[in-house]
């Protein structure tokens, strides 16, 4: 039985500790009152915030908390993009697809990074940029990746966990449609719902490709050109010394 490549940890433990530290931000926030529980009713008498993953980790020590989180999730996320780049470059015959999955998933983690350190309440434009470049390229990237799975079919599971993936597109699609509808009426304690929803969609879209990671050994060589040169001659001073001998 063929062994499993520790490359497919990588976007387990992205999945699991991401999911881990955005709940122990919402826990933190909601036991220093910062935000209302995910399944209370919202009031706006109330002092008390609705539970958007922004606002719960706006304050400390929720923020810290948050930051560190974004920042290693936004890391790690840009490792297994390129990881499955390099994966699918060889067998691509459309290579935009490839690239542009790539593109749209570094801006991606780039938006993860600027929502984690810019917090709500310090500078809340840049905050939203953030998220809307998380949700608007981070979408884009996940329909590209399932194009990709299907045309692709690495090991012949193309068919089912591309099948997986454009419904877990589709479904993140529909949340950051509904969240936005959800905001627009403020009915904010649903649109907070649909929004912690649309994240574990996204966490387990990434998780996935733990699938096709398994089969596949990542190494880094590192070459040395001017070793190479030398060899190469001292290759050819060997040979012309072994002819003049022979003459």
């Amino acid at each position: 039985m063929r062994k499993c490549s520790i490359w497919a940890f990588l976007p387990i433990l992205f999945s699991l500790f991401t999911t881990a530290g955005l709940w122990i931000v919402y826990f933190i926030a909601v036991e220093d009152d910062k935000i209302i529980p995910l399944n209370s009713e919202y009031r706006k008498e109330r002092s008390k915030a609705p539970p958007y993953i922004s606002i719960a980790g706006d304050a400390p020590p929720a923020s810290c908390v948050f930051s560190q989180v974004m920042n290693m999730a936004g890391f790690v996320a840009f490792a297994i993009a390129g990881l499955r780049y390099i994966q699918l470059k060889p067998r691509m015959h459309t290579p935009w697809l490839n690239i542009g999955s790539l593109v749209a998933l570094c801006l991606a983690c780039f938006g993860m990074t600027l929502l984690g350190n810019f917090q709500l309440s310090n500078d809340e434009e840049l905050h939203n940029v953030g998220t809307s470049m998380t949700f608007g390229f981070g979408t884009l990237a996940c329909w590209l990746q399932s194009v990709v799975t299907l045309k692709v079919n690495l090991k012949n599971e193309g068919r089912t966990i591309g099948i997986s993936r454009v419904l877990l597109s589709a479904a993140i699609t529909l949340s950051v449609l509904l969240y936005f509808i959800l905001m627009a009426q403020h009915l904010h304690m649903h649109a907070a719902q649909v929004q912690w929803a649309l994240v574990m969609f996204f966490i387990s879209f990434l998780g996935s490709f733990a699938v096709e990671f398994r089969h596949y050994r990542f190494e880094i060589v590192c070459t040395d050109d001017q070793d190479n040169i030398l060899s190469l001659s001292e290759t050819f001073s060997e040979i012309s010394e072994h002819q003049s001998d022979q003459l």
